[in-house]
């Protein structure tokens, strides 16, 4: 059965499987922590480019990110000692930056979460690295494509299962294949809480939206089947058959009538190209 929280300001909040329903001032404090996150994604645009280092990348989330008043919400998480995600061609998420150097044709998912006066602005998108071919761009449109219209369907009265339906449906729609092994979650004041926002689903089911709930959609979509394969550092997620994956992110809060996106761009720099 699923357990509603309503959250006062100043409450201790607890990852005890209750879904959280915030007030106006978290609603304020969500939207400072989304657009650093959307600034932050919007200015890697002129850094993605062939010959970059994924650890380079790195060094400019975490300077923006502590430029702009918070800390990596990644750094230091359960041992993961990197600012930001980064997840080129059939990496699927979790990919870790270092050495490895962005060539042209790659497509790469960069994840960014600045905690910001306790909220997490969790936010990903993918960028196309030199000239990409058609196969790997479509791809990437049509897994933003899966985003919105999972954002679109976010209101009071509908269930979690009617969002993984409709991005379900949409991608395999184009045979592409919808990962399961992870999921968008609830975010706010914890970096991940329930619920737990799965990218495919049955309508009617699951946990039903109601304002305050904040949380993330976050589809990953695979050009080949959904299988997944974990590497022996213990986080980069890599398709099992080698097929490309997108990814794109934005965290949400429902409203009386729809929904709030925190992370949009404040350029408009939505998908690429950018």
């Amino acid at each position: 059965m699923t357990q509603y929280q309503i959250v006062a300001d100043g409450d201790t909040v607890l990852r005890d499987g209750t879904i959280k329903l915030h007030g106006p001032a978290a609603f304020e404090g969500m939207r400072r922590a989304g657009r650093l996150a959307a600034e932050i994604l919007d200015a890697l645009t002129e850094v993605v480019k062939p010959g970059v280092t994924t650890g380079e990348i790195d060094d400019i989330v975490r300077q923006m990110t502590l430029d702009g008043g918070a800390v990596p919400a990644t750094l230091g998480y359960r041992g993961f000692a990197h600012s930001c995600c980064t997840s080129i061609n059939h990496v699927i998420c979790h990919g870790i930056p270092g050495d490895k150097v962005l060539k042209d044709g790659d497509i790469v998912n960069i994840d960014v979460t600045p905690l910001l006066d306790g909220w997490h602005g969790d936010s990903s998108r993918m960028y196309l690295v030199g000239d990409v071919p058609l196969k790997a761009r479509r791809l990437v449109d049509v897994t933003y494509e899966c985003l919105m219209i999972g954002v679109e369907m976010a209101r009071p009265g509908v269930r979690l299962g009617d969002i993984g339906h409709a991005i379900q449906r949409h991608a395999e729609g184009h045979r592409y294949g919808v990962v399961r092994d992870f999921c968008g979650h609830g975010v706010g004041r914890l970096f991940h809480d329930s619920p737990e926002v799965v990218h495919v689903g049955t309508p009617g089911t699951g946990p039903e939206l109601k304002p305050g709930m904040f949380f993330t959609i976050e589809p990953m979509i695979n050009l080949g089947k959904p299988g997944v394969k974990m590497l022996d550092d213990g986080w980069t997620a890599v398709t099992r058959d080698r097929s490309l994956s997108a990814q794109f992110e934005h965290s949400i809060g429902i409203t009386e009538d729809g929904c709030e996106i925190f992370t949009l761009s404040p350029k408009g720099l939505h998908k690429p190209p950018y």
